[in-house]
C-alpha cells in the first residue's frame, strides 16, 4: 500500500489544538500509512513557503484566514478544516458542539445555586459567538439574570493590552455578586482572573469563572487554578484523519459535512469551587456532598457539617435546593454512574467502587428504580444510539 503524505496545518501553540494533533496521530499509527508534513506555528499563521509546491496526497488544517483558504483551494487535493471560521467552504470540518459545552458550563453554575450569569467572549471567532448564543439562551430559559463582555478581538489591529484590562475591569466591578461567568476559552479566563485578582474580586466567593479547552498549561498557571470545560479533541482529530483517508482512497464524502464530537465533561478546580447560597448549613451541606459523593457517605455524615438537626437541615435543604441531602447525593452519584457506562468499558462492580456503592448489587437497585433498566441495558442503549 502506498504511503500517503499528508501536511497538518494546525497551530501547535495551545493545549486543544495539541489534543487535535493527539488524534490525528492516533489514527495515522493505528490506522494510517502516512508521512506526515507537520511545521511549529501559533494561530492564523501565514502558509509556510513549502506548501506553494507541496506534491502531497491530503491536508488536515485549522483553516483561520481568507489567505490561507486561498492556497489550499488551489492545490486541489483532499482537505478537512478543524476550523469553525469557514473561509474556505465546500469542504468537510470537524469540530466540538458548542451547544453541548454551553449547558455543562451552565448546568454546572445552576447546581452551584448561581441566579446571575455572564459570558465574555471574543467576538472575532465563530466558536466564541456560537457559545455565547447557546449560553444567553439557556440562562434566559432557566430565568436568571444575564450579563455579557465582549473583548476587542485580540488579533484586531486596535488590540492594547492594557486597555482591555481596564474595560474588563470596569465591567467586573460592575457586576451583581455572587455571579458565576463562563470565558469563550481558556486564555480569556485566565484574563478574568487575573483582571479579578488586580481589583481584589474574590474568587470563587464573588465571581466564579469557567473557561473551555482544559489547557493544563493555562489551567495550572492561573491563581485560583481554572475550572474548564473537558473537549474531546482527541476524538475530533481521530475522526478528522479517518474521514481524509476515506477521501484520498476516493470515496464519496458530503462536501458539506460537518463531523460533531460531545465535549466529555468539566474539570473542576478552584475558580468555581464554591457554593451560591445564603444559608451557610445549607452551604456546607452540599459543598461536602459535592467533595464526598463517591466516599460512601451518608446522611449522618453530610449532618457532622452542620450545627442543625437532620430534620431542620432535612427542610432548609428542600426549601434552597428543592430536594433532600439524600436525593442530592443520589443526583450526582448516578450523574457520575452514567457518564462511566458511556465513556467507559469499566465493569459494573469498578463503577460501584468508584462512586460510593458497597455493592455492585446496590448500584444496579438504585440505578433501575430512578432509570428504569440496568446499568448494561443503558450503556448498550446510549451507544446504539450514538452508532446509527
Amino acid at each position: 500500500m502506498k504511503r500517503r503524505s499528508v501536511a497538518l496545518l494546525i497551530e501547535t501553540s495551545n493545549g486543544y489544538c495539541r489534543g487535535l494533533l493527539d488524534g490525528i496521530c492516533g489514527f495515522a499509527r493505528t490506522r494510517g500509512n502516512w508521512s506526515i508534513q507537520l511545521n511549529e506555528q501559533e494561530r492564523g499563521a501565514r502558509p509556510p513557503a513549502w506548501l506553494k509546491d507541496w506534491q502531497g496526497d491530503g491536508i488536515i488544517a485549522r483553516i483561520e484566514t481568507d489567505q490561507i483558504g486561498l492556497q489550499l483551494q488551489q492545490l486541489q487535493l483532499p482537505i478537512v478544516d478543524l476550523s469553525a471560521a469557514r473561509h474556505l467552504p465546500g469542504i468537510p470540518w470537524a469540530d466540538t458542539e458548542d451547544s453541548a459545552i454551553s449547558q455543562l458550563a451552565v448546568n454546572h453554575f445552576l447546581d452551584r445555586g448561581f441566579a446571575n450569569l455572564a459570558f465574555c467572549g471574543d467576538p472575532g471567532f465563530a466558536w466564541s459567538n456560537a457559545r455565547r448564543d447557546h449560553f444567553r439562551q439557556l440562562v434566559r430559559q432557566a430565568q436568571c439574570q444575564y450579563f455579557e463582555y465582549q473583548v476587542t478581538h485580540r488579533y484586531d489591529s486596535s488590540y492594547q493590552w492594557d486597555k482591555v484590562r481596564d474595560s474588563l475591569a470596569a465591567w467586573l466591578v460592575e457586576l451583581p455578586k455572587p455571579i458565576a461567568i463562563m470565558a469563550c476559552n481558556d486564555y480569556q479566563g485566565q484574563l478574568l482572573l487575573d483582571v479579578c485578582r488586580t481589583c481584589s474580586i474574590g474568587v470563587p466567593e464573588e465571581v466564579a469563572v469557567l473557561g473551555v479547552d482544559n489547557d493544563s498549561l493555562i489551567c495550572n498557571l492561573c491563581d485560583p487554578q481554572l475550572t474548564s470545560v473537558v473537549p474531546d479533541t482527541y476524538g475530533t482529530g481521530f475522526e478528522a484523519a479517518e474521514l481524509l483517508e476515506h477521501m484520498m482512497n476516493g470515496a464519496a464524502v458530503n462536501r458539506d459535512a460537518r463531523l460533531v464530537t460531545q465535549p466529555k465533561g468539566i474539570q473542576i478546580r478552584q475558580s468555581t469551587d464554591t457554593i451560591a447560597i445564603e444559608d451557610q448549613d445549607v452551604a456546607k451541606a452540599l459543598i461536602y456532598i459535592r467533595r464526598h459523593a463517591f466516599e460512601n457517605i451518608r446522611v449522618a455524615d453530610i449532618l457532622h457539617q452542620c450545627s442543625i438537626s437532620r430534620r431542620a437541615l432535612e427542610h432548609r435543604f428542600a426549601k434552597v435546593i428543592g430536594h433532600t441531602p439524600h436525593e442530592e447525593l443520589h443526583r450526582i452519584r448516578l450523574q457520575r454512574i452514567k457518564q462511566l457506562l458511556v465513556e467507559t468499558d469499566d465493569r459494573i462492580s469498578d463503577i460501584a467502587k468508584r462512586t460510593g456503592f458497597e455493592h455492585p448489587e446496590y448500584l444496579t437497585v438504585a440505578f433501575k428504580r430512578s432509570m428504569g433498566m440496568t446499568p448494561t441495558q443503558y450503556r448498550n442503549q446510549i451507544r446504539s444510539d450514538r452508532s446509527k
